[in-house]
């Protein structure tokens, strides 16, 4: 499998073991959006999607921030807003969310408006102690974007989802574990050892299924349960004909840790 490392202008983009790594690399910044890293990111989003030997993907960011959300300097005057996150933000977190892959935030630091957005969007989180939330929309009198309307109410309920929007106030590491927030909370020097350990492990397991799962969930979220298990059903007929079930139940009966390929 090929290693690789491709240094952008926004963004570091690594392929190693059948993880690829995005690093938002605006430090100065606060890695916050403008038009270069949204169409990075896109482009290292589509490549996830397309390249068979990727089977899982972590996202992290170099300095001290995750993302500060949208770089406001790099906005003109007379763009629309909605033509702004037409293009950028929306394409970037629904690639994320339907990625038939599994993605993994590593959170170095503060992840604040539509930066939330993007953790969000992303399928599990690991954070350093250091790492925050903060959903701070309000604060400038607009709402959450970047899917956080979405997310926040899935993950926390209709109630702390409007508490987290409407009193903009930071969340920290072990209050974010607390809440559902993220998965996991490390100390900041382990931050890329456990995200990627965690990576990797996804990344050797049956990619197929787990992409099944993630539509299914998708789904299920906006379905009445007779059409979620309906759809379970014939989800569950692709990943019965996969190569990997075969090779999962023949490591089953031959009491071997499973080979999987991914498909």
């Amino acid at each position: 499998m090929l290693n690789e490392t491709i240094t952008l202008e926004t963004i570091t983009f690594e392929k190693r073991d059948g993880v690829a790594t995005i690093t938002l690399n605006r430090p100065d910044s606060a890695n916050a959006l403008n038009d270069a890293m949204a169409e990075e990111l896109l482009d290292a989003l589509q490549q996830a999607r397309t390249d068979a030997t990727i089977r899982a993907l972590l996202i992290t960011a170099a300095g001290k921030a995750f993302c500060a959300g949208q770089d406001l300097k790099a906005v003109p005057g007379n763009r629309s807003v909605a033509e702004l996150l037409a293009t950028t933000w929306n394409p970037i977190v629904r690639r994320i969310r339907e990625l038939e892959k599994p993605v993994v935030a590593a959170l170095n630091g503060v992840a604040a408006g539509a930066g939330a957005g993007l953790a969000l969007a992303c399928d599990l989180r690991v954070a350093s102690e250091r790492a925050s939330f903060v959903i701070l929309f309000s604060k400038v009198g607009l709402i959450p974007d970047a899917g956080v309307t979405w997310a926040l109410p899935r993950l926390l309920g209709l109630g702390r989802a409007l508490e987290l929007a409407w009193l903009a106030e930071p969340v920290d590491a072990a209050r974010a574990l607390e809440l559902g927030l993220v998965n996991r909370v490390v100390a900041p020097g382990h931050l890329m050892d456990e995200a990627g350990a965690l990576a990797r492990h996804l990344a050797d397991g049956p990619t197929l299924a787990f992409g099944l799962t993630k539509r299914a969930m998708n789904r299920a979220l906006t379905m009445a349960f007779p059409e979620a298990l309906e759809y379970e059903g014939m989800l569950q007929e692709v990943a019965f004909h996969s190569a990997d079930f075969g090779e999962g139940v023949a490591a089953f009966l031959e009491k071997r840790p499973a080979r999987f390929t991914g498909g």
